[in-house]
């Protein structure tokens, strides 16, 4: 995936326009960006995915709007199946009847999972093997741990792990945060962002944030 090889070496990749997908991803009625990539055996579908963002492999996410810059390492499921606890049965030869020749599949039940959409904000880093639940909103600049199962929304620039994830801290105080967000330098030109790349190597974020803002 993006930012280099396994063992660290620099990466080759060229990404562009059009987004850099593997051949081996399965990815159906989804809009991208630009400098967009896919990883190894991704499942996506009915996603919108904003430039700059890349999912590692064998990620599996569904109806969920994902903004700039996201990071998406592998093993990550966003927006996973849920089955009908409030039913009789778990099963889902409820939903899934016509494989079991019993019935026309639950289009009501397929219909309320795509509306319930999840959003994923910009420049936000979602760890290896992390779950985030449909419906909910993951802030700008957040940070879900490695394996963590998120049930609720989190907050811009908040740091949450856990099962269930809980909040652990703040990246940034308060005014660091809002001068961020103020600033919005995900919405910037691909030859700003170029200029401004070795002071956003070498700056803290405040000092980023009054330089730029």
């Amino acid at each position: 995936m993006s930012g280099g090889s396994a063992n660290g070496a620099a990466n080759p990749k060229r990404l562009g326009v059009d987004p850099l997908i593997h051949p081996t991803a399965d990815v159906s009625a989804v809009s991208f960006g630009r400098y967009c990539e896919i990883g190894e055996r991704v499942r996506i579908e009915d996603c919108r995915v904003g430039d700059y963002s890349y999912v590692g492999r064998d990620a599996e996410i569904i109806h969920a709007d994902i903004g700039r810059f996201a990071n998406i390492a592998a093993a990550v499921r966003l927006n996973p199946g849920q089955h009908p606890m409030e039913r009789a049965s778990l099963h889902h030869f409820l939903y899934r009847s016509a494989m079991y020749g019993m019935a026309a599949d639950d289009a009501d039940f397929f219909a309320a999972r795509a509306e319930h959409r999840l959003a994923i904000g910009h420049d936000s880093w979602i760890g290896h093997g992390a779950v985030v639940m449909g419906g909910l909103v993951i802030g700008t600049g957040a940070v879900v741990g490695a394996g963590a199962v998120v049930t609720a929304d989190v907050p811009d620039y908040a740091i949450v792990a856990g099962v269930p994830a809980r909040i652990l801290r703040y990246r940034f105080p308060g005014p660091v945060r809002q001068a961020l967000l103020s600033l919005a330098w995900w919405d910037w030109p691909h030859d700003r962002l170029a200029a401004a790349l070795p002071d956003f190597r070498t700056l803290s974020a405040e000092a980023f944030c009054l330089r730029y803002g």
